[in-house]
């Protein structure tokens, strides 16, 4: 009898039971082993490509240096929940940045996507005895880690443009942060099974981002947009984007919006679901082209 492989490549994670040819199955630790690993590889391609660190903050600072100072005094915002009492423009927008960090960061995560099964690595990932949920869903996770990050440390420098919100905030924000970071990420996981070709995806990205970005709570607030257009503020209202920014802000101002932790979650579920299909060979559109490293 051949004893099991125990090597450490592909082929040990699918060894087999010496004379019965049952698959050997992955353990609890063997999840956590990759789970940690993908991660990992997430963290250190965040810390090693310095541009996006970069892009990630100065985007947002932009908006809030440039934009909101010269809207200030133009676009004031009233009394409105969860604040309670009038406030200037770049405390009102702040959320709304947080949000497009994680929007972009979701976006670019599902672009390492398309890169990974361009160059073939994605092959080896989703042949492993892993199930596919587990697989995207941990890249979800390793990419909302990243995105957690940029956000705080886009607080911590919005701090010094009088953005305070009280400091319990900055706790109960986090689990806003992690489920829109989950949900937009897992729209970037649906949109990558879309695309076939790396150099198609800052179309795509172009034509998501913005329509989502601007029909959206993040700029200005909903009842001033039914007051302009009644059409845009139905469109708003049925944005996934504009309930994970209401998500976030309300947390962080220690208050919370229950019908945005329903939308979020029912989008997260819906875009989750499509991306299992979207990467299942046997039945989403890597079905149609022959594999996920193609």
């Amino acid at each position: 009898m051949t004893p099991p492989d125990t090597g450490t490549g592909p082929d040990a994670m699918v060894a087999t039971y010496a004379g019965t040819g049952a698959p050997q199955l992955p353990t609890a630790r063997n999840y956590m082993r990759v789970l940690d690993g993908i991660i990992r590889r997430e963290a250190l391609r965040w810390v090693h490509q310095r541009g996006r660190f970069i892009s990630a903050l100065v985007r947002p600072l932009v908006w809030l240096v440039i934009f909101a100072a010269g809207f200030h005094f133009v676009l004031g915002v009233s009394i409105t929940p969860p604040y309670r009492t009038y406030i200037p423009y770049e405390v009102y927008i702040a959320p709304g940045l947080a949000g497009m960090i994680q929007l972009f960061n979701g976006m670019q995560s599902s672009l390492s996507m398309v890169y990974d099964r361009e160059m073939g690595s994605m092959r080896t990932l989703m042949v492993s005895p892993y199930p596919r949920w587990f697989l995207l869903t941990a890249k979800l996770l390793a990419g909302v880690s990243v995105s957690v990050v940029q956000v705080y440390i886009f607080l911590a420098i919005a701090w010094f443009w009088e953005i305070r919100p009280p400091a319990s905030g900055y706790i109960a924000v986090l689990p806003a942060l992690v489920l829109s970071g989950l949900m937009l990420g897992a729209l970037g996981l649906v949109l990558s099974s879309f695309i076939k070709q790396l150099e198609n995806f800052a179309g795509v990205m172009n034509f998501v981002i913005f329509p989502m970005f601007f029909t959206s709570s993040a700029l200005y607030p909903l009842w001033r947009m039914q007051q302009a257009s009644l059409p845009i503020w139905w469109l708003a209202e049925f944005n996934p984007f504009t309930h994970a920014v209401e998500l976030i802000r309300f947390a962080l101002y220690d208050s919370f919006d229950p019908l945005s932790l329903l939308v979020v979650l029912a989008y997260l579920a819906l875009f989750m679901g499509a991306a299992i299909i979207g990467y299942d060979p046997g039945r989403g559109l890597l079905a149609r082209r022959g594999g996920g490293g193609e």
